[in-house]
Formats: structure tokens, C-alpha cells, sequence
């Protein structure tokens, strides 16, 4: 078992990049264009029409790469390549440039993987990946109506929302040898004798169905009336009831020693691969959204708290172990069950922050948002202006120690259809390469009055 034992453990931990910026699942290129915003949001955000509304639908441009890269999906091809695999899983809608992987870093993989390493490290001078990567995240969306048992003719009303959605959270904690890091970055051909240089990756998620009832509550600004459309102030509440389907997680652990030489070895007694796999059937868990917004005159300003209690506990537990002997002798993997000891483990996310604030002025609108949580602080903010029938965006996007522009243009075709088209720089990969994409959409415009 090779290829095939690490095809299982990439599609069992579901994936462990793509909840790292929710742009990447979004088919939404005017928000992308603008930074990103909106799309991590408090709950009321959707109680609050845009200034605009309208219904986006994705133009998947990554299927023109995805269909030249099927080769390298397939666990039994010789260019199989796990990590291509996450990178697409990472951001799977846009087109991304310079998303192939280079020649050194295949070589890497797909010698990893059949247990093939060339003795010479040099061979794969050029693949630098980072040194400590977390990436964290959930995705879950949840539809559903919202019931009012309270209507004023000031805009004032109190609802009840009963929805249903996914529950995709993903991790993963990458560790590797600064010493390999720097060999391999080398301009030169470089030996370091008697040297153990380590890798390891923790990598964990687990999928669930949201089960949802809530809050939603709008209250009329005093002196303003229903014809002031959008004004007021906005509150909703979430409980979500979570009913786990799987959660797996795998413990890797790679060490590549060196002879007196500076050329890979196998010391004996030693195990330069082993693979601690856990995989759980059943779960539940629950988790508490609470949200407020406010919309007066030109401004739209929004806080909200995510995740409050977060937690999913799984029973119905296996364990796994496989080990490679030899990294350079073509070795198998070998398989052997686990005593694990226990019977259920706990999984719990972090509470997210999230604050936004908006501004309308005629043909401009600014949008900013920071959160807190994930990857620690991150922000989001663009602006637009409309210029007759064209639409002009800017903005950016601050994640995980980067800073990353966008740009986007729109195309009004008439009332009621526009296209939309962005580009933006993405560092979902295991190189933390800043690659630029492209993102577009098509948006339809709601009728109006």
C-alpha cells in the first residue's frame, strides 16, 4: 500500500486548506473584488439587504485546470500528487496561475510516496516549502425561512428562523526542519552529514449537519419610519444542534537521516515514516451564533459572535497505525490496529469575532471587516465606484501574516444582468507562494420598482 494509503488519508480528513479564506468558495466577484468582504459575517448581515441586492452565480474557471490535471488526482498514476490535491481542494472555483507544481516538488512527493527518495536531497533543490503553517477554518452555510409573529409599520418585526446547512471545519499544523528548508533552498549542491531532519503534520476535520433554530429581530429607528427601507436596528441568535457524520485525523511523522556523506540513509531500528490515523463514525455537539447591526442614513455598522460553546463529541472510534520502513529501498506501507484506550474524544473550534462597518455615498460604497479567531486577526476592505454602466473596485486582504490586493471590474448589460470579473493573490499552498487568480461571475439584478 502507498499511493493509494495517502489518497485515503487526503480525501478522509476531508480537507485541511480550503476554510482558510472563504473567497476561495465563494462565486462572488464583486465581493472578491473588493477585498473579500462579506464573507465573514455576523448573522444579521444577512437580515441587511445591500444597498444592491442580487443573486451571484460562479463561473468555474478552475475546471479548465482541473481537467488538465487529472492525472495527478489518481492514486495508481505515477504523477499523483497529494498536495496539488489540497491546493485544488483549498480554493477549487478560480483560476489559479502557477498552481501546477513544480517539477522538484512532485519528484518529491511521488518518491515520498513510493518510499523511492533519490539519496541525494539535491535532486529536489527548488521546492521550499514554509517551515510552520496552521490553517484553520469552517464552512456553513445554512438556509431556512424566518417566521415573523411580530409586524409593525414602522419595519419593526420578531421572527423565528428554523434552517439546515453543512458543518465542514478543517486543520492542519505543518512542521518542517528549518536545516531542509535551507538545503533545499540552496543555489548550490549542499551535503550535511550525519544530520536527521524532520517533518510532521497533524491534520484533522470532521463533517456534520447543522440543524438550526434562531432569532431574528428588526427594531425601527426612533423618528424613522417603514419608508426608510433598510434603517434600523438588526438582532438575531443561533442554536445549532450538530449531528456528526465522520471525523478523522492522522499524526504524520517523517524523519530523513543522513550518513557521514550527507546522502540519505536507513538506521536501523528506526521508523522514517509512521502514521497515527483516527477515524470517528457518530457525533453531536452544538454551537451559538449571537449577532447585532445597525443602519442609519449612509452607514451600516455590524458585530457578531460565532461559535460561542462550540463543540462536536465522536464516538464509534478506530485507530490505525502504518509505518514505512525504508525511504530509499521502495518500502510498503504496513498496517496494524491501534489500542486507543479511549472511547470518545472532543473537538472544539474557537469563538470568532467579527466586526464590519459600511459606507454608502451615491455612486461609491466603501465596505471594511476584521475577525478574530481563525489565523488570530484578519481584515478585509475594498471600495467600488460605479462609472455609468462599468463598476471600478479595489481593495485587500490581510490573513495569516499576508497581505494580499484585489481588483475587480463590472459590466452592467442592462438592468438586470451583469458580469463581474476579479483578480486577487492566493497562498493556498504548502509554499506559501502569494499566485495570483482570477475570479468571475455572472449577478442578476433583482427588478426594480
Amino acid at each position: 500500500m502507498k499511493k493509494g494509503f495517502f489518497a485515503t488519508i487526503v480525501t478522509s480528513i476531508l480537507v485541511t486548506i480550503p476554510p482558510a479564506n472563504g473567497q476561495n468558495f465563494s462565486g462572488d466577484a464583486r465581493k472578491i473584488g473588493m477585498g473579500g468582504v462579506g464573507f465573514d459575517h455576523n448573522i444579521t448581515t444577512k437580515m441587511i439587504e445591500e444597498q444592491r441586492p442580487y443573486a451571484p452565480v460562479v463561473l468555474p474557471l478552475s475546471l479548465i485546470q482541473i481537467l488538465q490535471d487529472l492525472d495527478r488526482f489518481d492514486p495508481d498514476d505515477e504523477r499523483f500528487d497529494p498536495l496539488l490535491v489540497l491546493e485544488y481542494a483549498a480554493n477549487p472555483i478560480h483560476y489559479v496561475f502557477g498552481r501546477r507544481a513544480a517539477a522538484a516538488r512532485g519528484a518529491f512527493v511521488e518518491d515520498l510516496a513510493n518510499g523511492e527518495l533519490k539519496r541525494d536531497l539535491n535532486n529536489y533543490r527548488g521546492f521550499v516549502p514554509a517551515s510552520e503553517s496552521i490553517v484553520e477554518g469552517l464552512v456553513s452555510p445554512n438556509w431556512g425561512p424566518t417566521i415573523k409573529f411580530v409586524r409593525r409599520a414602522d419595519g419593526t418585526f420578531h421572527g423565528i428562523y428554523a434552517g439546515v446547512g453543512p458543518y465542514l471545519s478543517a486543520r492542519t499544523a505543518v512542521e518542517i526542519d528549518t536545516g531542509l528548508i535551507d538545503l533545499l533552498a540552496g543555489p548550490t549542491a549542499e551535503y550535511r552529514p550525519d544530520r536527521s531532519f524532520r517533518i510532521a503534520d497533524v491534520s484533522s476535520g470532521q463533517l456534520a449537519l447543522a440543524m438550526t433554530v434562531g432569532y431574528r429581530g428588526r427594531i425601527a429607528l426612533r423618528g424613522k419610519s417603514s419608508a426608510a427601507g433598510r434603517e434600523g436596528v438588526y438582532i438575531g441568535a443561533n442554536y445549532h444542534y450538530l449531528y456528526g457524520f465522520g471525523h478523522a485525523s492522522a499524526d504524520v511523522r517523517i524523519r530523513l537521516d543522513t550518513d557521514a556523506a550527507g546522502l540519505l540513509t536507513v538506521v536501523p531500528s528506526t521508523i522514517p515514516i509512521s502514521v497515527d490515523y483516527l477515524y470517528a463514525r457518530r457525533g453531536s455537539g452544538l454551537a451559538m451564533d449571537f449577532g447585532a447591526g445597525i443602519v442609519t442614513s449612509r452607514w451600516e455598522l455590524g458585530f457578531g459572535v460565532n461559535g460561542v460553546g462550540n463543540r462536536i463529541e465522536w464516538r464509534r472510534l478506530e485507530g490505525r497505525r502504518y509505518t514505512m520502513r525504508s525511504l530509499v529501498e521502495g518500502s510498503d506501507f504496513v498496517e496494524e490496529a491501534v489500542p486507543l484506550g479511549f472511547d470518545r474524544i472532543r473537538v472544539e473550534l474557537p469563538v470568532r469575532y467579527i466586526g464590519s462597518a459600511a459606507y454608502y455615498r451615491g455612486a461609491w460604497t466603501v465596505r471594511a471587516e476584521i475577525c478574530r479567531g481563525f489565523h488570530k486577526t484578519s481584515f478585509h476592505g475594498g471600495v467600488e465606484r460605479r462609472i455609468g454602466a462599468i463598476e471600478l473596485r479595489a481593495g485587500g486582504r490581510f490573513s495569516r501574516g499576508q497581505w494580499h490586493p484585489a481588483a475587480g471590474l463590472g459590466f452592467n448589460l442592462g438592468r438586470r444582468f451583469s458580469i463581474d470579473v476579479a483578480g486577487f493573490t492566493t497562498s493556498a499552498n504548502i509554499e506559501r507562494k502569494r499566485n495570483p487568480a482570477m475570479a468571475a461571475s455572472l449577478r442578476f439584478n433583482p427588478r426594480t420598482k
